[in-house]
C-alpha cells in the first residue's frame, strides 16, 4: 500500500522466508524441525509438496483485503480457489449454514417455524440500505420503530428468532467472536451479515477464499509488486535495533549497517517492550487422509463453534485445506483448531474442534501471546501491528492494517480507487 502510494519502502525481514508468524513453511522437514518433531514419516512423500500454513486464514471474497489486493495489483501473481463449505457446530452436530432464504428453509439447522422467522431476517437485513430510509423500519414491540437506532439483541427480538439462531447468525455468518455484539447497535451486525452474504454470492459455495501454495504467497505477491514501485524486500536481515532521536524514529540498525527513515512499520515481535499481552491464542495444525467428517466431502471448509455451544466465552475455529489448495501431499488435509485462550490448559479447551476431525495423522500444538502495542506510533513514528488473532478469516487483521495506514497517512485508506470489484474482474 505504502509503495504504491508513492512511499519508498524497505522491507526487512529477520526470516529467511516471506510472511513472518503467518508464513507457509516448505518442505515439510521444515515445519516439524520447527515443532521438534523430528523427521517426516515416508507415508507423507515428497516434502516439497506441503506449504504448511503457521497461521491459517481465509479471506472474504468481498472482504476488505480482496479490495486492498486488488486496489494494489498484487492479484496479478496470485491464484485464489473457493472454499467449498462453510459450516456451524450446535449441539455437538456440524450443519451447513444456510447460504439463502431457500436454504433457509430446507436446513436442518433449525424447526419448521423458526425457518421462516430466520428467512424473514434475512431477506430484511439483506434489503436494508443505509442511505434508504425505506429499509429501516422494524417493529419491536407493535410500535414501528427506526432499525438504525436499535441494538442486535433488539433486531433478533424483532423477528422472533431463538438462541440457536442467534448463535449461527452472530457467529457463523456475522463472524463476531464472542457476545459482546448484542448490546451493540445493529448497524455492524447488518454490515457483516450483507458482507458475508455478498461474499457468498461472487463464488457460490462459500464466502471464503484461499490461495494456492498456501497464505505465503500473499507476502511474496507484495514483495513483487513493492520491487516494481521501488521497493527493497531483504531476507535474512536481522533488526538490531530501532534507532531514534529526540522521540522519533531515524532509523534502523542491522550489525554496522543504519537504513535511515522516517516511520517504521513492525509486528510486535520487533519492539516487544512497547506491548502488552492481552492474552493467548492456541492453534492445533493437523494433518489428515480425509475430508473432515459430516462436511459433504467438502475437500474444504471452516466451522464455527460458537462459544454458547462450548460454554466458552469465545468462539472455537476450524479450518481446512487440502492437496487441490496444492499445500500437502496428493490425498493429504491440513485442518487446524484456533482458540482464544480462557484457561491454563489451552489444548483441552479445542478439544470439541479436535473431536470434529476424525482420525488425526499428525498434530502439532502451539501457544502464542496475543500483543497490542501501547501506543498509536504517532508521535515517534514507530507503528506497531496487533498479532494474529484466533479466528480464521482476515477481516480483523484488515482493520489493525487500516488503522496503521490512517495513523501513518494522516488520512483514512479511499476505498473508491478500487476500480474492480472482483478477483474475476481484475483478471
Amino acid at each position: 500500500m505504502m509503495s504504491v502510494s508513492g512511499k519508498k519502502v524497505l522491507h526487512m525481514d529477520r526470516n529467511k522466508y516471506y510472511g513472518g508468524a503467518s508464513a507457509s513453511i516448505c518442505p515439510l522437514a521444515d515445519f516439524y524441525e520447527r515443532f521438534n518433531m523430528g523427521t517426516p514419516p515416508a507415508e507423507f512423500m515428497n516434502g516439497r509438496d506441503w506449504n504448511v500454513d503457521l497461521i491459517p486464514k481465509y479471506l472474504m471474497a468481498n472482504g476488505q483485503l480482496v479490495q486492498l489486493l486488488i486496489h494494489t495489483g498484487v492479484t496479478r501473481y496470485l491464484e485464489f480457489k473457493s472454499i467449498e463449505g462453510s459450516y456451524v457446530m450446535k449441539g455437538g452436530k456440524v450443519y451447513k449454514v444456510p447460504a439463502d432464504g431457500k436454504e433457509a428453509l430446507t436446513t436442518s439447522l433449525m424447526g419448521i417455524f423458526e425457518k421462516r422467522r430466520f428467512k424473514k431476517m434475512l431477506e430484511f437485513i439483506q434489503n436494508f440500505d443505509e442511505d434508504d430510509p425505506k429499509t429501516w423500519n422494524i417493529t419491536i414491540s407493535n410500535k414501528p420503530t427506526c432499525a438504525k437506532d436499535v441494538t442486535m439483541e433488539q433486531l433478533y427480538a424483532a423477528f422472533g428468532v431463538d438462541h440457536n439462531t442467534i448463535d449461527v447468525t452472530g457467529h457463523a455468518i456475522a463472524l463476531h467472536r464472542n457476545d459482546d455484539y448484542i448490546k451493540k447497535n445493529c448497524l455492524d451486525g447488518i454490515k457483516r451479515i450483507k458482507l458475508y452474504f455478498d461474499s457468498l454470492s461472487r463464488y457460490g459455495k462459500s464466502p471464503y477464499l484461499y490461495p494456492l501454495y498456501g497464505l505465503g504467497e500473499l507476502p511474496q505477491g507484495f514483495a513483487r509488486l513493492s520491487a516494481i514501485y521501488g521497493g527493497t524486500y531483504m531476507l535474512d536481515k536481522p533488526c538490531d535495533e530501532i534507532v531514534m532521536e529526540d522521540g522519533k524514529v531515524v532509523g534502523v540498525r542491522s550489525g554496522e549497517e543504519v537504513a535511515k527513515c522516517k516511520m517504521v512499520i513492525c509486528d510486535p515481535s520487533y519492539i516487544p517492550e512497547k506491548c502488552n499481552q492481552v492474552g493467548k491464542v492456541v492453534r492445533a495444525i493437523c494433518i489428515l487422509k480425509h475430508p473432515v467428517p459430516n462436511t459433504n466431502n467438502s475437500l474444504s471448509c471452516q466451522i464455527i463453534i460458537p462459544q454458547n455451544q462450548v460454554q466458552r466465552k469465545s468462539d472455537i475455529y476450524v479450518c481446512c485445506v487440502s492437496y487441490t489448495h496444492q499445500v500437502a501431499a496428493k490425498q493429504f488435509f491440513l485442518a487446524t483448531v484456533s482458540a482464544t485462550v480462557e484457561t491454563d490448559n489451552p489444548e483441552l479447551e479445542i478439544k470439541p474442534g479436535l473431536d470434529l476431525l476424525g482420525p488425526i495423522e499428525q498434530k502439532f500444538v502451539s501457544v502464542d501471546d496475543l500483543m497490542e502495542p501501547t501506543d498509536d506510533g504517532i508521535c515517534n513514528q514507530v507503528f506497531i501491528s496487533k498479532s494474529y488473532d484466533a479466528t480464521t478469516h482476515f477481516e480483523t487483521t484488515c482493520l489493525d492494517v487500516l488503522d496503521i495506514y490512517r495513523r501513518a497517512t494522516g488520512g483514512d485508506f479511499d476505498f473508491s480507487q478500487v476500480k474492480h470489484t472482483s478477483l474475476d474482474d481484475e483478471q
